[in-house]
């Protein structure tokens, strides 16, 4: 029996699982968090920390049609403008409550498109950012730049304002895959960005790049990866597109029948993989890539590697809190989120308190089931030792839930005496593996493909 023949036994080309980007997934927080906890929790964060802040602009002018994310169109500048004192409001309600001497670790600019702000902007959000927390020596302020929206003005203001990591979207290169996500953006704009973004001084570059897109095959993926790897970034995501256009309305102007299908999913991803492998990258969990010299890289062989809502870091912070609409906050107790709908978030506010619409508080084993997928995702294994010792739980309980695995997967997984270790041929089954230490299971609203 072959690799692919093994993986379909499993269940890998019928199967969906969540990404875990956090634990437990985002579709089962509930109402029962709401701002007062947010508030609470903030205050509880200790003084002298160091901390990650995430900060959400939802604004496209373009809306791409493969993308999932919270956003909204606008050709006028008056949206963004009134969203951005929206913005230093949720910041002024967080200084409030922030306890003394806080820095900010990392700093992350994402959307939607935050590259659409003017360089005035920036500066202005840029300073009210600083007027709460400081950067710390050796923080890393990344922005998300979308290569059709960006000027040597803007990239000038973004460095003075201290971004060092500029995170490109590339998605696919081919003329036709582009026509039919809605993402027109040539080789041509994209190299010139990143020059733009290197000949200031952004020595960290990352890209995002998509597999499983429309008319996607192996020789039109190859040629995008090429032409991605003559940029050399520093680090990659290789990302699975993800089809829930009953998740995201604009996603049905993608003609499913253009699809790959799960097979062909496997085969275009093994394709990107060898190729990133070919030149160099290291491989990071599931679906990134990076320099053996990148932060990244060296997390992974120190054993430091961690998984966020922005995928594979290198972040060790206890607390990231999100801004703006839709933003996820982590903190030691659990999540909370801010209103998803731009207006809900708004009115909240203005009206003077956070705008936390749901969230998740820690109970029970959540934080070491978190802990085991975390591993899972990042390392391909579960240290026996360490969730004992951890976590304070017996060997036969750990040893229970590892039979459970065996029993989904019967040898997939090698397990012994020092935990459970999944190895290269059985990775694709990593989130379904995954899967087996979540207490709450799937949602109603269900997820995106396993592979």
């Amino acid at each position: 029996m072959t690799r692919d023949s093994q993986l379909a036994q499993m269940g890998l080309f019928e199967s969906n699982a969540p990404r875990y980007t956090s634990y437990p997934t985002a579709p089962h927080f509930s109402d029962a968090i709401g701002a007062a906890d947010h508030a609470d929790w903030i205050g509880q964060i200790p003084e002298g920390s160091a901390i990650s802040l995430y900060l959400h602009v939802p604004f496209c002018r373009r809306l791409c049609w493969f993308c999932a994310c919270r956003t909204q169109g606008t050709q006028s500048d008056e949206p963004v403008r009134a969203y951005l004192k929206v913005l230093k409001a949720e910041l002024r309600l967080l200084a409030d409550r922030l306890p003394h001497g806080v820095e900010l670790a990392r700093l992350h600019w994402g959307g939607g498109t935050p590259t659409l702000l003017n360089p005035d902007q920036i500066a202005d959000l840029s300073a009210a950012i600083a007027a709460v927390a400081p950067l710390t020596a050796t923080a890393e302020f990344s922005v998300e730049i979308d290569p059709t929206e960006i000027d040597a003005a803007r990239a000038d203001a973004l460095v003075a304002a201290g971004m060092n990591r500029a995170s490109v979207g590339v998605q696919d290169f081919d003329p036709v895959i582009q026509e039919t996500i809605g993402r027109r953006q040539s080789y041509e704009t994209t190299r010139d960005a990143v020059l733009m973004l290197r000949d200031r001084g952004i020595a960290s570059l990352n890209a995002d790049i998509l597999y499983g897109l429309p008319h996607q095959t192996p020789a039109r993926l190859t040629d995008s990866v090429q032409k991605l790897l003559s940029l050399t970034p520093d680090r990659v995501a290789l990302y699975g597109y993800a089809h829930v256009p009953w998740m995201s309305r604009r996603q049905g102007v993608i003609p499913t029948a253009a699809l790959p299908t799960p097979a062909e999913r496997l085969q275009l991803f093994q394709t990107a993989r060898k190729l990133f492998s070919w030149d160099g990258y290291a491989e990071i969990g599931i679906d990134h890539f990076a320099r053996p010299e990148d932060g990244l890289a060296r997390a992974q062989k120190e054993g430091r590697l961690r998984r966020n809502f922005q995928g594979y870091t290198d972040d060790t912070a206890e607390v990231l809190i999100g801004l703006g609409a839709s933003s996820i906050s982590r903190f030691p107790q659990g999540y909370s989120q801010n209103a998803p709908a731009t207006s809900a978030y708004v009115g909240a506010v203005r009206e003077g308190h956070f705008s936390t619409a749901r969230g998740h508080r820690f109970t029970g084993e959540d934080l070491m089931r978190a802990r085991m997928i975390e591993s899972l995702m990042c390392d391909f294994r579960i240290d026996a030792e360490e969730i004992m010792d951890r976590f304070g739980i017996t060997r036969r309980h750990l040893d229970a839930m590892f039979d459970n695995v065996e029993r989904q997967f019967p040898d997939v997984a090698i397990r012994n005496s020092h935990g459970l270790f999944l190895p290269q041929d059985a990775r694709p089954l990593t989130r379904m593996v995954a899967r087996c230490f979540d207490a709450y299971g799937m949602s109603a609203s269900g997820h995106s493909s396993a592979i």
